[in-house]
């Protein structure tokens, strides 16, 4: 703990059953400790004037767990820690897996990393509703930053903590767990799971969380996170990824470059120039990344290949869509190119939406054809390399 400038921090708030205990195991570990007494009403306040060597931070009104853990954050860093431990006072964990947490970070060759206990969810005694929250909450973990992960809820990590002091955080209650993890995912840092042990079955638990409340809070938190990532973060991502490389290192390391087969890259081009080019604009990415994961395809390529609907070239699809769609319904619509706006062709709707789905899935299957071709060749002159 010393040598990694580590601490622990106790979110406690009418724990005053199990907090002894905490305490008592956590000392057993590492004097490097703090308290965040969450504005409790119960035996808190009495139970922590046993515990003096323990850091303690009293807060008049209860505000929430991400308060209490912004608060706490602070304080660690105050105190020149690096890391922090967070453990729930409730008694769910042990507190001797601290050094699961330890051993983690001193084998990790980056230290910007945060660690989230994984716990058996298939323990007898852990709740369904508990269960299912968890796959709930991975699955949305996954889908907004890309990372699987076996348990996102748990409350006992490791934080490092001037890399999330670097974060904006908003959120005050449980779904603070779910926001500081996502940002920090986003802003860089590796985001891992290590095993620990639980225990559901003490009689003094008291667990704080409110199914229906708490559960519609996080809810609504992923539901903003799966907007800014479908908008700004996985775009962001990959023009990022493009600028570092560059076009050309870009296109021959993650587009050709790929493992996967002449098939599965033409698919991927296919479906990427048939989204770029239909007419369900707002939804690009979206259905990119959906329809990506449904058909198992590349996703660097499908995406890359769907910006064919940039900015620039947005004029010129929605124009050869209305052309496609006049020449296919024969209406008789004189639109020039310099007459199109986007009032003119709502007008026509219907024709432009039957002619860009025509044009969409034309120039995508001449694309994905072209694209086999040349990928058929580029194996071949591969091979002939390695064969000398």
């Amino acid at each position: 703990m010393q040598q990694l400038k580590c601490c622990v921090l106790v979110p406690t708030y009418n724990n005053a059953g199990t907090l002894g205990r905490v305490l008592d195991g956590i000392l057993r570990q590492t004097q490097n400790s703090i308290v965040v007494n969450d504005g409790s009403t119960d035996g808190t306040t009495e139970i922590l004037k046993d515990y003096p060597q323990v850091h303690q931070i009293h807060l008049p009104k209860n505000k929430g767990k991400g308060n209490a853990l912004k608060i706490g954050f602070k304080e660690a860093l105050k105190l020149g820690y690096d890391f922090v431990i967070t453990i729930d006072s409730d008694g769910q964990h042990f507190p001797e897996d601290i050094s699961v947490f330890l051993e983690a970070l001193q084998k990790e060759e980056t230290k910007n990393v945060l660690y989230i206990g994984s716990r058996n969810m298939r323990q007898s005694d852990v709740p369904g509703s508990s269960s299912f929250g968890n796959r709930f909450s991975n699955f949305w973990f996954w889908f907004e930053t890309g990372t699987w992960l076996q348990d996102t809820q748990c409350g006992f990590r490791l934080y490092p903590l001037k890399e999330i002091e670097k974060l904006n955080l908003y959120t005050p209650k449980f779904e603070f767990e779910i926001e500081v993890i996502v940002k920090a995912a986003w802003n860089g840092t590796l985001v891992k799971n290590v095993p620990v042990k639980i225990s559901y079955e003490d009689p003094e638990r008291v667990s704080h969380f409110r199914k229906v409340p708490d559960f519609a809070r996080i809810s609504v938190l992923n539901t903003l996170f799966v907007i800014a990532t479908v908008f700004y973060i996985k775009p962001r991502d990959f023009f990022r990824r493009v600028k570092k490389k560059g076009i050309k290192k870009f296109f021959m390391e993650d587009v050709l470059g790929s493992n996967d087969s002449p098939k599965k890259k033409a698919l991927s081009i296919t479906l990427g120039v048939f989204i770029g080019l239909s007419p369900f604009w707002g939804l690009h990415t979206l259905l990119v990344f959906g329809l990506v994961v449904l058909f198992k395809l590349n996703k660097a390529i499908t995406f890359a290949f769907s910006n064919i609907s940039l900015p620039p070239f947005i004029p010129f699809i929605l124009f050869f869509g209305l052309q496609v769609g006049i020449w296919i319904t024969g209406e008789k619509l004189a639109i020039s190119f310099d007459e199109l706006t986007v009032a003119v062709a709502l007008k026509s709707l219907k024709t432009y939406f039957i002619g860009s789905l025509v044009l969409a899935s034309a120039v995508s299957i001449i694309s994905g054809c072209i694209g086999y071709i040349y990928l058929i060749q580029m194996a071949k002159r591969k091979i002939a390399v390695e064969n000398g």
